[in-house]
């Protein structure tokens, strides 16, 4: 299994999952901007998307898209805490909270990195993102994790949720996130990623 990452993306999320269950995997480094891996490929020919994180799987099927990802990891280990089992009500909660992180989250940053749009047009979409950040705060008032324990969805609003100091937005204005990004960055899983992403080199 090849787990294509680039740091500082949404492809931290399935890679603190891959370590929270112990699969054993390859982490393979692309470059955004050239679109090469560090193994010499053209990842466009791995993901016609052109965008990260892809999971290659042991008999050459490649899997994009984050919640997919992570929900299809989690699936590979019965029983394990980050995931209900499929078909019950706590399955639709976590899928409801990965939509959620996809399109108001994660797609409540992405004009934030365009810098074509201007900064008066900038503002407009941070007003939505606090909005989003609100209710989050709001939810995570009196509880550790989004679900209970630490799930797929924690892993991946922390994977977004640390893009924020780029467009100067102060996590410490929402105390309970703050203190929620503090508890899940302590995690072996999460330092682990965090280290291994920063260590693995261009090629």
């Amino acid at each position: 299994m090849k787990l294509y990452f680039a740091p500082m993306t949404c492809s931290l999320s399935p890679h603190i999952v891959l370590r929270e269950l112990d699969i054993a995997f390859e982490l393979i480094r692309v470059d955004n901007k050239t679109k090469r891996t560090a193994d010499g490929q053209d990842f466009l020919a791995i993901n016609p998307k052109g965008y990260v994180a892809a999971l290659m799987l042991d008999h050459g099927e490649v899997l994009t898209e984050g919640p997919a990802i992570v929900q299809y990891l989690a699936d590979q280990v019965p029983g394990n805490h980050l995931a209900p089992a499929n078909g019950t009500w706590e399955r639709v909660r976590l899928q409801e909270w990965l939509n959620f992180i996809s399109s108001e989250i994660h797609g409540g940053c992405a004009p934030l990195f365009n810098a074509q749009i201007p900064e008066t047009t900038k503002a407009i979409f941070k007003q939505k993102l606090f909005k989003r950040l609100d209710y989050l705060a709001g939810a995570l008032e009196h509880r550790n994790y989004l679900q209970g324990d630490f799930g797929l969805a924690d892993a991946y609003l922390f994977s977004v949720l640390k893009w924020l100091p780029f467009f100067a937005i102060g996590i410490n204005d929402w105390p309970a996130l703050a203190s929620y990004m503090a508890r899940i960055e302590t995690r072996p899983s999460v330092r682990a990623a965090i280290e291994a992403e920063a260590n693995t080199g261009q090629g």
